[in-house]
């Protein structure tokens, strides 16, 4: 059995995990060990963790229910690593990269889709992480779940905007997108495998009480 202590230190375990990747590329940018455009492939690598998060987040719910791994304490500090790894890439554009040009970024967002795709998605992953806290679940309600269903439509246009911003067919981002479809395709299949497995249990209960 575990201690009580260790539910609150988990979470900020995987806080402080998540977050040594970004601090890591950081110093090896600051310090001249990126090779190339330092800034572009720190700004990159941001966005691939970013992604990988939102897909982590996601995964909770059917690793629950197909395979019995219980994550579920661990979801909103994936979800909110993923926000921060979304506005760490988002800052590095804007910053690092356009160095507050503002017309060139405004430019950027309305001609290049990929990045309209990508400040569409920090757009709507804002009010996710401004509610992903017990009073804002008290105070919303059922309407909570409504809006946190926009994780879906973000992880989908995550991947699109990595799988664009790349402009080279790789595994990588043929992965990436093929988790996305997966997570998302199985939000309306999780009622009838949650119904099948539930009656399968009830049928096998019945048989071995039988015998």
């Amino acid at each position: 059995m575990q201690p009580r202590w260790w539910g609150p230190a988990s979470i900020w375990l995987v806080y402080g995990v998540g977050f040594i990747p970004a601090i890591w590329y950081f110093w090896l940018g600051a310090s001249g060990q990126l090779p190339g455009n330092a800034v572009k492939i720190f700004e990159h690598l941001l966005g691939v963790w970013a992604l990988r998060f939102l897909l982590a987040t996601l995964a909770v719910t059917p690793l629950r229910d197909l395979a019995g791994i219980n994550l579920l304490r661990f979801r909103r500090a994936l979800g909110l690593l993923a926000f921060w790894y979304v506005l760490m890439h988002f800052a590095t554009y804007m910053l690092l990269d356009q160095q507050l040009n503002l017309p060139e970024i405004g430019k950027d967002i309305a001609k290049r889709p990929f990045i309209t795709i990508g400040m569409a998605c920090l757009v709507f992953l804002l009010p996710l992480a401004l509610t992903s806290n017990n009073w804002a679940i008290r105070r919303l309600g059922p309407r909570w779940r409504s809006l946190h269903k926009l994780a879906y439509l973000i992880v989908l246009g995550g991947a699109l905007h990595y799988t664009m911003a790349v402009k080279v067919v790789t595994a990588e981002p043929f992965l990436y997108f093929t988790l996305a479809i997966l997570l998302v395709a199985y939000r309306p299949l999780r009622s009838p495998i949650l119904n099948w497995k539930k009656d399968r249990r009830l049928k096998t209960a019945s048989t071995t009480s039988r015998q």
